[in-house]
């Protein structure tokens, strides 16, 4: 350990919530970390500020808010007499600032494309252990409750469950920097109302409406933002424009470099695994990167793959159609036939023609359903409670399908 620093009453100036504190000298060591400064160059919600300009926060205020937000959630349930030690307490805190730490650049969209297997939750659990030997040991607790191994259940519910302070915060945050107020949830009196049962997390049953306004907006943000048509074209378009690079490596049509930013994952043969090597490498790379090949690709000699760039870096992006039944093969086939009079390559048709599903579930009816808790001390699913709700219906995976083609286009 180096390089240590301790507090001096650090607080960040949040627009969410105003003044958040740091509570402990471990904590603010863990914020200081490389590892987590990146989060500061990680957008949180990827490509989205294509649809929703206001939406540049990142990661890292993220992380900070959800930490605030559970540093709340321990003071009402302590205040209630649930009994939580100093080192829970910590723990709790780390456990949620540290469980977005591996995602990539734009998020999702280039774990897709370079890891090839491998989800940011898993990288997530190894920067934890990279980060717990660090810090000698000192964020085992965390590592237990962020994996659910940790004998009181609620904790872990707090950092990962249908309530989580993840969601609170991020439903919150990103109403906010979107515009889009469906998403402006009451975190205040949610929190307000949480209890713990036998080491389960519940809530009080006055908050019944306030967690029903939450399964709406989260619904309503995930149809409206989360897989907002133009977002997710955008998203496709830039694994499609990391496949056509590889497809060029592949084909020896680019010549690859050692010390170029992707020789590491190109060159790797992953299954599942990342070397420590491959993962320190991933942790330098931050959306600049991302942005810097995508400018230096729109001067590349295949025409496919200068396309492809221009139109993520201009907003030239492919119309997208979104339907609940499958596309069919005639109509698929058509949008690629017409390829011919915007395109030139042939056998590039699937890099400008491609289909696909998007899903969203509202609520998981498992073990970790929403408990309430009334004043009799008896508990029941919130399902029973709201009888005007379809449980059944928000349960159920809606999946959508899509088609991408393009626009009448020219290239820069």
């Amino acid at each position: 350990m180096a390089n240590l620093v301790h507090r001096k009453n650090t607080l960040f100036n949040d627009p969410i919530y105003g003044f958040i504190a740091i509570e402990t000298d471990l904590i603010l060591n863990l914020i200081n970390h490389p590892f987590f400064q990146r989060l500061r160059r990680i957008s949180q919600m990827g490509l989205s500020s294509l649809v929703y300009p206001g939406a540049h926060h990142t990661r890292f205020e993220h992380a900070i808010g959800a930490m605030h937000v559970m540093q709340k959630a321990i003071e009402v349930l302590k205040s209630k007499g649930i009994e939580i030690s100093s080192a829970e307490k910590e723990a709790m805190q780390i456990a949620i600032l540290l469980h977005d730490i591996g995602h990539g650049p734009f998020s999702h969209a280039t774990e897709k494309a370079l890891l090839k297997g491998v989800s940011h939750e898993t990288i997530s659990l190894r920067v934890m252990s990279i980060l717990n030997d660090h810090f000698e040991g000192k964020l085992s607790l965390a590592y237990q409750i962020f994996t659910g191994k940790y004998h009181r259940k609620f904790m872990y519910q707090l950092v990962s469950g249908q309530v989580d302070v993840d969601r609170l915060d991020y439903l919150k945050r990103d109403s906010f920097y979107t515009g889009v107020t469906e998403g402006n949830i009451n975190t205040d009196r949610i929190i307000a109302m949480m209890n713990v049962q036998e080491e389960r997390l519940v809530f009080e049953s006055k908050a019944i409406h306030s967690l029903e306004k939450f399964l709406l907006a989260r619904r309503l943000m995930y149809w409206q933002v989360y897989l907002h048509k133009t977002s997710l074209v955008a998203e496709i378009l830039l694994v499609k424009t990391f496949e056509r690079f590889q497809f060029l490596v592949d084909h020896k049509k680019e010549v690859l470099e050692d010390n170029h930013i992707l020789y590491p994952f190109l060159n790797s043969n992953l299954h599942g695994e990342l070397s420590i090597d491959l993962l320190n490498h991933y942790l330098t790379l931050d959306d600049a990167d991302v942005l810097q090949l995508l400018k230096s690709w729109r001067q590349n000699s295949d025409e496919v793959l200068r396309t492809l760039s221009d139109q993520l870096i201009n907003r030239r992006l492919p119309k997208i159609k979104i339907q609940e039944k499958v596309f069919s093969k005639d109509e698929i086939e058509k949008k690629k036939k017409h390829l011919d009079s915007l395109f030139f390559e042939k056998n590039a048709e699937n890099d400008f023609v491609f289909s696909g599903t998007i899903s969203n579930q509202t609520y998981t009816s498992d073990e970790s359903q929403i408990i309430i808790l009334d004043r009799n001390g008896n508990v029941f699913p919130i399902s029973e409670r709201i009888q005007y709700l379809d449980f059944k219906q928000f349960s159920t995976p809606v999946v959508k399908h899509y088609l991408c083609y393009p626009k009448p286009y020219n290239s820069v």
